[in-house]
């Protein structure tokens, strides 16, 4: 580890404070995390964590999740600017307004949502658990499906249940093409692909395995390859390299470059850490009010997901 990882590491302890980072994070910051995973995972680290401080390397709405389920406990984000195109695709206004037109309608959101959206909605779900939750709502219940449309798709696919989708994506996900991938796919024969559900039906057809990132952990270490073509953001490479050191990881190129960044991860970096960490900001504040509307749909997915 460099010096600063070292002063990172000194600083939480002094302080009492946990470090959440996103598989997406760069590498350095995974490596003085003390929990690396996907949004499901590390809703429940940020639940039951005993520190006074939650530090979440991410973007927006995760650190809001974790204030969701921790409103005691101080909660800090190194870029408060760090967003997510997939959140943004569905302000609430739109939400509401959409509720209003469609009365009766069953909101089930993707946890990459702002607080006020999932405030309006009856459950949320990860790309991991959003298969288990739809089989769960009510069968005379329609059901919206926001923000991530490729998502919603995909689950459609697998459980059979029709829902309308909000017409949102990634902007990472979305880059990756049917011909960059049938491309990365001839170079290397031997290698299974594991793409993520955010991509779209074109990509996601030529996968030999789709699942959310943390799915991507075990599928890999259990498959008898040693060499996988990985279809997500870029640092999702990180994690699968450290785990699984045996393994060899290719990134899935998009039609302009050899891998996918999310410019919003990316955002936090080692040294904006290390300046949250000795400054105790930029803290995340949220209105109890909407606090506890966002908490009731987040603790009915934790409460589903494990069913």
């Amino acid at each position: 580890m460099n010096p600063l990882q070292q002063e990172i590491l000194e600083l939480k302890k002094r302080k009492n404070a946990v470090i959440l980072a996103h598989n997406y994070q760069v590498k350095e910051i995974q490596e003085v995390a003390d929990f690396v995973g996907d949004s499901l995972g590390l809703s429940y680290q940020a639940q039951s964590t005993q520190a006074d401080i939650i530090v979440f390397c991410g973007v927006h709405f995760m650190a809001e999740t974790a204030k969701i389920v921790n409103p005691a406990k101080k909660v800090l984000l190194p870029d408060m600017e760090a967003g997510c195109s997939l959140a943004d695709s569905c302000p609430a206004s739109e939400l509401a307004a959409y509720k209003a037109r469609h009365p009766g309608v069953y909101v089930v959101a993707y946890i990459n949502c702002s607080a006020e959206v999932k405030a309006l909605s009856d459950v949320i779900v990860t790309s991991g658990n959003a298969e288990k939750i739809v089989r769960q709502v009510p069968a005379d219940r329609e059901i919206l499906f926001v923000p991530d449309q490729n998502l919603g798709e995909w689950v459609t696919q697998l459980t059979g249940r029709p829902m309308r989708m909000w017409q949102g994506n990634c902007y990472v996900h979305i880059e990756f093409t049917h011909e960059s991938i049938i491309k990365i796919r001839q170079e290397h024969p031997e290698a299974p692909l594991v793409a993520h559900p955010e991509c779209t039906r074109a990509v996601r057809l030529l996968a030999d395995e789709v699942c959310s990132t943390e799915k991507m952990i075990g599928y890999c270490r259990d498959h008898a390859s040693k060499a996988f073509i990985i279809v997500t953001e870029a640092g999702m490479l990180h994690r699968l390299r450290r785990e699984l050191p045996d393994k060899t990881f290719i990134a899935g190129p998009t039609d302009r470059c050899a891998c996918a960044e999310c410019k919003y991860m990316k955002m936090n970096t080692l040294e904006k850490l290390h300046e949250t960490l000795l400054s105790e900001g930029p803290e995340l504040i949220m209105e109890s009010e909407l606090r506890e509307k966002a908490r009731i749909p987040l603790q009915r997915m934790l409460e589903w997901s494990r069913n």
